[in-house]
């Protein structure tokens, strides 16, 4: 199945505008048509944008999936500053989730993190009703990553909705066993997929994105 991108911008309120593009299947398959994926890139401040997560978007829009990138306030054409704890950033994610169901007619959306990103998304997923499930790929909850983001863990923790952590085991923000402890507070269906030798910024490379988009779609499909 082939793909079409769609370029638009998105008000996220308080004068910040945000660049977006929706990866539209060229016929969405059945009972996917109001689901949406909205992806989240990683870190603003190191480099990240919605380019690193073109590979997955066009792997689910070729299984018959609509999803959406966009970048982050002060990313590319994106107005305003980028925050140095993603708080700020929470509400680009909501704001491009509620534009998602406004104009897209979104009732479902899934909602995934890339690195940074993930704890991002993660305070974001109770902020919005039509959210009903979250992934992370390389979720930073090693000590260090948790200076900047820790207070993001939480949300995603206390949160009911169903949940996938996807991670490398040669991570080197998260081991293998501070994924499992700080999992074990989770609450709601919580799963894990450990990608054997996989580090975390190979997890962002496109070698991966076939298998990225593989294992969302078995995530969607089991919702």
């Amino acid at each position: 199945m082939s793909s079409s991108i769609e370029f638009c911008t998105i008000d996220a309120g308080g004068g910040i505008t945000l660049d977006a593009r929706i990866y539209k299947p060229e016929a969405v398959a059945d009972g996917k048509g109001k689901l949406v994926i909205v992806l989240v890139h990683p870190y603003s401040v190191l480099g990240g944008c919605q380019g690193l997560l073109k590979g997955i978007a066009i792997g689910l829009a070729n299984r018959g999936f609509i999803a959406i990138t966009f970048d982050m306030r002060g990313v590319g054409k994106s107005t305003g500053r980028p925050s140095l704890t993603g708080f700020s950033e929470v509400n680009d994610v909501v704001s491009v989730c509620k534009w998602a169901s406004q104009n897209l007619s979104a009732d479902r959306i899934l909602l995934l993190g890339s690195s940074a990103g993930a704890p991002i998304a993660g305070s974001a997923v109770d902020k919005v009703e039509e959210v009903v499930g979250y992934i992370s790929i390389g979720y930073p909850f090693g000590l260090m990553a948790s200076i900047l983001f820790g207070r993001h863990h939480k949300a995603i923790l206390d949160s009911t909705k169903p949940k996938l952590f996807i991670m490398g085991t040669k991570d080197g923000f998260t081991s293998v066993k501070q994924l499992e402890n700080k999992l074990k507070t989770a609450n709601g269906r919580t799963e894990t997929q450990l990608i054997e030798g996989a580090s975390h910024f190979q997890m962002e490379g496109p070698a991966y994105d076939l298998q990225m988009s593989n294992l969302i779609v078995e995530f969607i499909t089991s919702l």
